[in-house]
């Protein structure tokens, strides 16, 4: 898929009320022909035992599938060997949803028994046309689409069709009601994982924070690649600093700056001047700076360690959203470029030490700065993103 667009998903998921583990699971596979499959299944009940049962499933799935098992071939032999639970009324001991993108974006959707995904396109809902199929006395529906730029797909399970059952509503959250809220939500600059974190935050709201089942949301979008360029740090030798900035402005893309001594290099390089923003302070966070010819500039470690908590948080829970989504500090406006613009990203990573850094007391020294930007460039791969790290 390198035709200058990206398939990107991201997922979220709340447990079962008093529940340590969640009953729904999502597994995603790439195939060495590109292709990229998506499971996600609802083991029956909640605890460790739907746990279990989901999170079997899903890895069936994905590995036959990886295996180079015909995707029509694994889902019946899922499903013929998927046991019922004779004590719920012969109901199969997990649901799931199959979502598999050819290297060519032809998507094809497997579902059996989760609500049916809702289907996004031109930014407006899309019914899909499902045929049924009998496997081993058990419906399966089937649909086929071909992906396209801004083309989204959100799969769920039937938590969130149950949210505020007994709280806030009186039958629940119908799929119709899920799909308006998903168009009404639908922007092309909102990311796959942040979809997938309002909708499920929703659900959360219409439980009252006390979910009744888990609920899991699984979105996939195609979007077109967009890169985005971070510099920190003055090269080992001065004699670079020419090189490295004329190399670094050459990038296509938007130009992040960080760290002081880097944006002052940057502002003599581009003939402007640093100033100082102030109409934003949080005490934990430096102010911001204005430079013609750069994006962002920020201050450095202690900016980009922040940025690095709020990777973590996204890759788990993804509470600080809310928060960093509208904010205007210089972590926050990080986060949204890399999170949730940019697919490609690179590192410009100068290695000269900062003596004002060596001292005892001061709490980021030379390691502990390397160590960051590794522990971001890593967490940002982990987001399904291209980076690469340069050093001077």
């Amino acid at each position: 898929m390198s035709d200058g667009t990206k398939v990107e998903y991201g997922y979220l998921s709340i447990n079962h009320k008093g529940e340590e583990l969640c009953g729904d699971h999502v597994m995603v596979a790439e195939g060495e022909d590109d292709s990229l499959t998506l499971v996600l299944a609802d083991g029956i009940g909640s605890g460790v035992v739907a746990s279990i049962l989901s999170t079997l499933t899903s890895s069936m799935l994905s590995r036959m599938v990886q295996g180079g098992i015909p995707l029509e071939e694994c889902v019946s032999s899922l499903v013929e060997t998927l046991p019922l639970a004779r004590d719920r009324g012969n109901v199969a001991y997990s649901t799931f949803t199959i979502c598999k993108i050819d290297h060519d974006y032809l998507t094809t959707i497997y579902n059996f028994d989760n609500p049916e995904p809702v289907f996004i396109h031109g930014g407006k809902l899309l019914d899909l046309h499902y045929q049924k199929l009998e496997i081993a006395g058990k419906k399966i529906y089937k649909a086929v689409t071909y992906l396209e730029v801004g083309d989204q797909l959100s799969m769920f399970s039937d938590g969130a069709v149950y949210a505020g059952v007994g709280e806030t509503l009186n039958f629940g959250w119908t799929r119709e009601q899920i799909a308006a809220y998903l168009e009404a939500l639908y922007s092309p600059w909102t990311s796959a994982k942040s979809t997938s974190t309002i909708l499920i935050d929703r659900c959360d709201n219409l439980y009252n924070h006390r979910p009744g089942d888990d609920t899991t949301c699984l979105t996939v979008r195609r979007r077109e690649r967009s890169k985005a360029n971070l510099l920190v740090g003055p090269p080992t030798n001065k004699e670079d600093d020419e090189a490295m900035l004329r190399s670094f402005f050459d990038l296509e893309g938007t130009h992040i700056v960080s760290g002081g001594t880097t944006c002052s290099l940057a502002a003599r390089y581009l003939h402007s001047e640093v100033k100082v923003d102030m109409t934003y302070l949080d005490p934990e966070i430096p102010p911001i700076c204005d430079i013609k010819g750069v994006d962002i500039a920020t201050e450095g470690i202690v900016t980009l360690n922040k940025v690095l908590a709020l990777a973590k948080d996204y890759q788990a829970s993804n509470k600080e959203y809310f928060t960093w989504c509208y904010r205007p500090d210089g972590a926050s406006l990080i986060a949204k470029c890399l999170f949730e613009e940019a697919t490609d990203i690179v590192f410009y990573v100068g290695c000269a030490v900062n003596p004002a850094h060596q001292a005892e007391e001061f709490a980021f020294g030379f390691k502990m700065k390397m160590q960051i930007i590794d522990n971001l460039a890593e967490e940002l791969r982990k987001m399904g993103k291209k980076v690469s790290v340069q050093y001077f």
